[in-house]
């Protein structure tokens, strides 16, 4: 651990110290610092960390470490800080300095900024990062009982019956969590977001008719749990102000989970309902379709979202196409976003002299190979400009590949090679084709035209 204290030490250094920090938080290889004044954060000297392979300025600051040791590095921080990983700490306006409260208005005007579609998604992944790593050990279990089914094994055994219970419960109770987390990031009562999630996939609605139909659960999929678990805490925090503290425990979460539970039945499913049939099925034909054209600008253009950190916003949509049709064709094509980029980066490092640039590629590969792109995305790709747009460029050639032969994944959470167990209809040669596509056509592209030593100096 010696490694992550020294990091976390020296992040500590370059963010305006404690008092700064509001919140400390990571995904799967990005330390998130809510910060009380930005401007006190030293983003070039953040940038020469030795080991952070990138810095991304948005709601929050995110520093890019990579899988494995962000953990380590989060908690090494929580140490320092005394603020434990997820623990928000407020500001104490009665003792603010002048500057101090400039600096606190002038954060709260830059979240005003914020334009609705990027809220908007970053409200999502918020919703489902604390998820991934279950996801992911969900999904690989279930891709790898499922590889194992389709190559012969007798899927009635207790250990398949097994395998398959630990791969499928997170998708079996994912609407509870859903709407846990939602309800947490809209500053609603979780427990009450999580009965959304349990209103609208309950078997109970099976037995209930409104408008002439009975009611089939799940209908409107996340998308319908995400928005009545907002309501809840929409709600809850207004029914809150005018019910007396002296029965707000008793009255409060009744008023809301009562009216909430009633528009989620009469309204919420059927308007959800028909935006996520739009959305999974407009999906499905846009792919089917637009073939190699659809595939190739959907890969192609998926690192800009990767690069600002809004990509976790799709993970509901994969979701919602695992729900509909046991599948996602969009996972399959925008892993190729990640192979593109893993290519360019094999040409860079033969092609480069600078013994730095080619030990952060040596870095990044593994992981680049299974699917995780920021370190190579941070350290190497953005960077230097270029091999950015190639590495795009790559990838299209493989997503248009994908689009074309049609291939699924049954789960999420993973990508590049590591996609492969969870690869639909024993499509996993196809699958890996177009990764290797990618490869070749950012590496290609990248020794080709996008890349030239004079780009390595500034590394």
């Amino acid at each position: 651990m010696k490694k992550e204290a020294k990091m976390a030490q020296d992040i500590f250094s370059f963010i305006g110290g404690a008092e700064n920090i509001q919140q400390i938080s990571h995904c799967m290889t990005r330390l998130r610092l809510k910060l009380k004044d930005d401007s006190k954060a030293d983003l070039d000297a953040l940038k020469n960390v030795s080991g952070v392979m990138g810095v991304v300025v948005d709601e929050t600051l995110q520093v890019v470490i990579g899988p494995g040791t962000v953990n380590r590095v989060a908690e090494q921080l929580s140490q320092i800080t005394g603020l434990g990983i997820g623990e928000e700490q407020g500001p104490d306006k009665d003792h603010l300095t002048f500057e101090e409260r400039a600096a606190l208005e002038k954060q709260q005007i830059k979240q005003k900024n914020k334009t609705p579609f990027k809220n908007f998604l970053r409200r999502l992944g918020n919703i489902f990062i604390p998820l991934i790593p279950g996801l992911v050990a969900s999904g690989i279990i279930n891709g790898g009982a499922n590889f194992a089914k389709n190559a012969g094994a007798d899927p009635e055994t207790t250990l398949m019956q097994i395998l398959l219970l630990f791969g499928g419960a997170i998708f079996t109770y994912l609407a509870v969590l859903v709407g846990w987390n939602t309800a947490k990031e809209f500053g609603g009562t979780p427990v009450l977001g999580a009965i959304a999630g349990m209103f609208l996939f309950n078997p109970l609605l099976e037995n209930i008719t409104i408008y002439g139909e009975a009611l089939v659960s799940g209908r409107g999929g996340l998308f319908g749990v995400i928005f009545a678990a907002w309501l809840m805490s929409f709600l809850e925090k207004r029914v809150r102000k005018i019910i007396p503290a002296a029965v707000d425990i008793i009255f409060t979460p009744l008023i809301t989970v009562l009216i909430v539970g009633f528009a989620s039945l009469y309204a919420i499913m059927p308007v959800a309902g028909v935006i996520s049939d739009g959305i999974t099925e407009g999906l499905t034909t846009l792919i089917d379709m637009g073939g190699f054209i659809a595939g190739a600008v959907l890969a192609g253009f998926f690192l800009p979202l990767v690069m600002v950190g809004l990509h976790h916003g799709l993970t509901p949509i994969h979701l919602e196409l695992i729900n509909t049709f046991d599948n996602t064709a969009l996972l399959t094509i925008l892993a190729m976003a990640g192979a593109g980029q893993v290519g360019a980066a094999i040409a860079i490092y033969v092609k480069t002299k600078n013994k730095r640039l080619q030990n952060i590629i040596k870095g990044g590969l593994p992981v680049g190979f299974l699917g995780i792109g920021e370190p190579l995305l941070y350290g190497v790709t953005l960077p230097l400009g270029r091999p950015f747009i190639t590495a795009c460029l790559g990838a299209a050639m493989g997503g248009g590949f994908q689009a074309i032969m049609q291939t699924a994944a049954k789960g999420i959470g993973v990508s590049g090679l590591s996609l492969i167990p969870l690869i639909d209809d024993g499509k996993y040669i196809m699958y890996f084709l177009g990764l290797v596509i990618s490869y070749a056509g950012g590496f290609i592209l990248t020794y080709l035209f996008g890349f030239k030593e004079s780009m390595a100096k500034d590394i």
